[in-house]
Parts: C-alpha cells; sequence; structure tokens
C-alpha cells in the first residue's frame, strides 16, 4: 500500500513538472510571437525619450518643436490601438497562465507608475520629473526582470538589470540627459529583445 502510495505521488510530481515546463515551453513561444510589441512600444518609447534629448540639446525651429510634438502623438495612438488589436484580435489564442501572469505584472508596473505621480502630487504638491524618470525605470526594470523569471530567460533578466542601473545612472544627472540613459534602456530592454524574438519567430514560421 505503501509503494502504491509512494508511486501515485512520484507520478503527481513527475505530471507536474511536465506540465510547467510544457507551460514555460509554450510561454516561451507565445512570447517569439509577441515580440513585435517589444519592438512597436520599445521604438515609439525610444524616440519620445531621445526626441526629448534633442529638443533640449539642439536648437529647432517652432515648426521642427511641433513635428516632434505630432509624431510623438501619433505614435502612441498608434501603439495603443495596434496592441488592443493584437491582444483581442479574433484568431488569437487562449491565453496560458504563465501568459496571464506576465500580462498582470505589467498591469501592475503601470497601476504602480501611476500611483507614484499621485504619491508626489500628495506629498510635495508637484511633480519632480527628475525623480520621476529613474523611478518609472527602476519600475519597469523590475517589470522586465520578473517577466524573465517567469520565463526562464536569461537574456530578458540581464537587460531588466541593466535596464535598472541605467536608471540609478540617470539619476545622477539633470533631466534631459536622463532621458538620453532612458532612450538606451529602452534599446536594450526592448527593442533589442524585441527583435531577437521576432527574429527567432521568424526563423520557426
Amino acid at each position: 500500500m505503501e509503494t502504491q502510495e509512494t508511486g501515485i505521488e512520484n507520478f503527481d510530481e513527475r505530471e507536474s513538472l511536465r506540465v510547467i515546463t510544457e507551460m514555460i515551453a509554450v510561454s516561451r513561444k507565445k512570447l517569439r510571437h509577441d515580440g513585435i510589441l517589444f519592438i512597436v512600444w520599445g521604438w515609439a518609447l525610444f524616440y519620445s525619450s531621445f526626441s526629448g534629448y534633442l529638443k533640449e540639446e539642439i536648437l529647432f525651429s517652432n515648426l521642427q518643436y511641433r513635428l516632434f510634438h505630432y509624431m510623438e502623438y501619433f505614435l502612441m495612438i498608434f501603439v495603443f490601438g495596434f496592441t488592443l488589436w493584437y491582444l483581442f484580435r479574433k484568431d488569437r489564442k487562449t491565453s496560458t497562465y504563465i501568459g496571464l501572469s506576465l500580462r498582470w505584472v505589467w498591469f501592475s508596473a503601470f497601476f504602480c507608475m501611476v500611483l507614484i505621480n499621485l504619491i508626489q502630487a500628495n506629498v510635495v504638491h508637484k511633480i519632480n520629473f527628475e525623480l520621476q524618470h529613474p523611478i518609472f525605470m527602476v519600475v519597469i526594470a523590475f517589470a522586465v526582470v520578473v517577466s524573465g523569471v517567469i520565463l526562464r530567460y536569461g537574456f530578458m533578466i540581464g537587460m531588466g538589470i541593466l535596464f535598472g542601473l541605467l536608471a540609478y545612472a540617470g539619476s545622477f544627472f539633470e533631466l534631459h540627459t536622463q532621458m538620453l540613459a532612458e532612450s538606451v534602456a529602452w534599446f536594450f530592454g526592448f527593442i533589442l529583445p524585441g527583435h531577437i524574438l521576432f527574429a527567432r519567430k521568424t526563423k520557426e514560421a
């Protein structure tokens, strides 16, 4: 009787491990398909940060400033629209448990950034952007690292750590230099992993 129960327990453990391994494999494959989201968000946020740096370093005409702003608005509208279409399109397969966990990680990160601004406004009665940007970068870095840990992607974990280090480095500088550090962080934290994931997806197709 004991032998039979032990066998069942071992079977359950092996079966559970197999299921978890399959879930991770499916989520990794799904993430390769979702690499396009990293690319789209990465380039849009890179543009937003880098253009903010350029506008402080280079003297542009009023028309050029307006073009920068219009392009930024256009990119944000496009990114939000594309993301909603991508996540809710009809041929979208059912999300795995790990996929849903990742979605909640990023939703929580966004919610934390909103709370950070509200807390700043409540305590100091203004938004200190030189403080806001590094803190926001730390929140994003945390989300990238957690996503990498969930998916067991060492490269993503490394890029998340680099994102956090750039946040700390940027805190020593003024806002426009922080924007430069942030644009570098978006490149390594989103754009580079996104292109790698999308390239793997294309190779598998």
